[in-house]
Order: structure tokens, then C-alpha cells, then sequence
């Protein structure tokens, strides 16, 4: 009887540590798209508000922007690069700031000068 029940046992561990396994890898791979919206890296106040709501995917980050205000996780890139790329696509950005402070003013001028 014992034997009956450690075979079966030793038939479902496999399956049960599968099944824990993709659980754990869908629950890991879910949380960067939460935390862009709830742990916002870059703060952004635009010139402009946005016409409505948006959703702006700009390299690898995903970009929440309503009325004059953008936010996102983090990028690979410098600041100022990010702050570029999304000056192009809603126009003149008046403040960029991530956890570390805010573009200084050279920088903020780069960041709203249009790339020929």
C-alpha cells in the first residue's frame, strides 16, 4: 500500500513543479508592465495637455500619458535621449524629471529642439 502511494506521488511531483514553475514565470513576467504604471521612473509635465488619454510605446517602455502629464518606467537610455524620443511624439515638454532630479536647462533644450 505504501509503495502504491509513494509511485504516485513520485508521478505527480513532476507536474506539480511544472505547473508552480509557470505560475511563478507568468507572475514575473506580468509585474514590469504593473510597476510602469504604479512605480513611474520618469515624471513628465508637458507644455500641452494630450487631446485624451495614451498608452505610447517608445523603444522598450511603455509610456501613460492624460491631460499634461506622462509617466513611465525606466529606460536603458540617457534622460535626456528618453526625453527626446517623447518630445517628438507629444510636443514641447516643460519638466523631466526621474528619481535622481530633473534634466537640467541645456539639457531641457535639447530635449524640445526637433531632430532635422
Amino acid at each position: 500500500m505504501n509503495a502504491i502511494r509513494n509511485s504516485a506521488v513520485r508521478q505527480l511531483l513532476p507536474a506539480f513543479l511544472a505547473l508552480v514553475g509557470t505560475a511563478a514565470s507568468f507572475a514575473v513576467t506580468a509585474t514590469p508592465a504593473r510597476a510602469a504604471d504604479s512605480n513611474a521612473y520618469y515624471s513628465v509635465t508637458l507644455a500641452a495637455p494630450v487631446a485624451k488619454p495614451a498608452k505610447l510605446m517608445l523603444g522598450d517602455v511603455l509610456w501613460n500619458c492624460a491631460g499634461n502629464t506622462c509617466s513611465a518606467g525606466q529606460d536603458t537610455a540617457r534622460p535626456v535621449v528618453v526625453c527626446t524620443k517623447l518630445a517628438a511624439k507629444v510636443g514641447t515638454i516643460n519638466r523631466f524629471a526621474t528619481p535622481k532630479g530633473e534634466l537640467a536647462t541645456e539639457d531641457m533644450a535639447r530635449c524640445n529642439t526637433p531632430k532635422a
